[in-house]
């Protein structure tokens, strides 16, 4: 048996969320079985958790987390055997899955278990997973960006570090707008070569001023709110990539698009191609290593106390990300 924390329904965190012992997985063939030293929590752990977004519960049970860190301690058929013993973070642990790294043991396909450098601790490895891989689509979904500009908008949150990280490593000319003026150093350090202040005067004529030609592409958190600025920065055939927004229904701008021939592309990690998340993993790690690409730790709990950490990971934002430690 092993401990992990659970949920048979949907709701607030302190009144669904269990801690106790469960029977400890075997991996089956093509899987990877992990000893998680530490269970990244992301903010579409609680939307599955609290049925956000109109998301269901397919399965009668439910260990929370999709990403995490550790090592692997067993492997199933057709997986190399001297694969156990590797330090790995994990990805899309809990994706179409029932059981994620809120638990001593987490399976997972081989190929979502990533071998983790060990200059890297790993809680930076644990809160990968999610953000980094929405992140580098953000960047990379309509190809290369060697020689283009790239618009982060809320270059602090999960999404965003890595968006500006593997943007500038990427070769673009990186552009980060921030909302207060405490972020602005934080930002440059952490990727950004420009900084516009969305809260000062005339932010599109700031974006101009470092992109006279406008933008290729917009790595998006806001569609709803940052739209309109969104159309008016971008070049004609520019891309918008958006992993958020603060209203669901709120109208689309359709001829000020289709004028300025603007793709909008909807991401959603769970659904990215297999070969994306590949390339997303490889690139995301030589980041890490390079010491490209780093994550604030806000908060910290033992799994007995996953609940807090859930709801602590509503209010961290750009201040970080929270981890359990198992």
């Amino acid at each position: 048996m092993m401990r992990a924390a659970y949920y048979d329904d949907q709701g607030p965190a302190h009144e669904v969320l269990h801690v106790g012992d469960v029977p400890v997985p075997e991996p089956g063939p093509g899987e990877v079985r992990i000893r998680v030293a530490v269970s990244g929590v992301h903010v579409g752990d609680v939307g599955k958790r609290r049925g956000y977004w109109g998301s269901t519960m397919p399965y009668p049970r439910v260990i929370p987390h999709g990403d995490g860190a550790g090592t692997i301690d067993a492997v199933g058929a057709g997986v190399a055997p001297a694969r156990v013993g590797k330090r790995v973070w994990v990805y899309l642990a809990q994706s179409y899955r029932p059981f994620g790294t809120a638990a001593e043991y987490a399976v997972v396909p081989a190929g979502h278990a990533v071998v983790l450098p060990a200059e890297v601790d790993l809680d930076q490895g644990a809160v990968l997973g999610i953000p980094g891989i929405t992140g580098h689509r953000a960047v990379f979904a309509s190809g290369p960006v060697d020689g283009r500009t790239v618009l982060v908008t809320g270059p602090l949150g999960g999404v965003g570090r890595a968006a500006l990280a593997v943007a500038r490593r990427g070769g673009a000319n990186v552009i980060a707008g921030v909302r207060h003026a405490e972020q602005v150093d934080e930002t440059l350090a952490a990727g950004a070569h420009h900084v516009v202040k969305l809260w000062e005067g005339d932010v599109a004529g700031q974006i101009r001023a470092v992109a006279p030609e406008g933008v290729d592409r917009i790595a998006e958190i806001d569609l709803a709110r940052n739209l309109d600025l969104d159309i008016e920065v971008l070049k004609v055939g520019g891309v918008i990539a958006t992993y958020a927004t603060s209203d669901s229904k709120a109208p689309v701008s359709y001829w000020p698009l289709a004028f300025k021939n603007i793709t909008v592309q909807y991401l959603s990690n769970d659904d990215f191609p297999e070969e994306a998340n590949e390339a997303a993993a490889a690139d995301l790690t030589a980041a890490l290593a390079a010491g490209d690409l780093r994550y604030p730790i806000a908060a910290r709990y033992p799994l007995d106390r996953i609940a807090d950490a859930q709801d602590a990971t509503e209010e961290a934002g750009a201040a970080g990300r929270v981890v359990v430690d198992l």
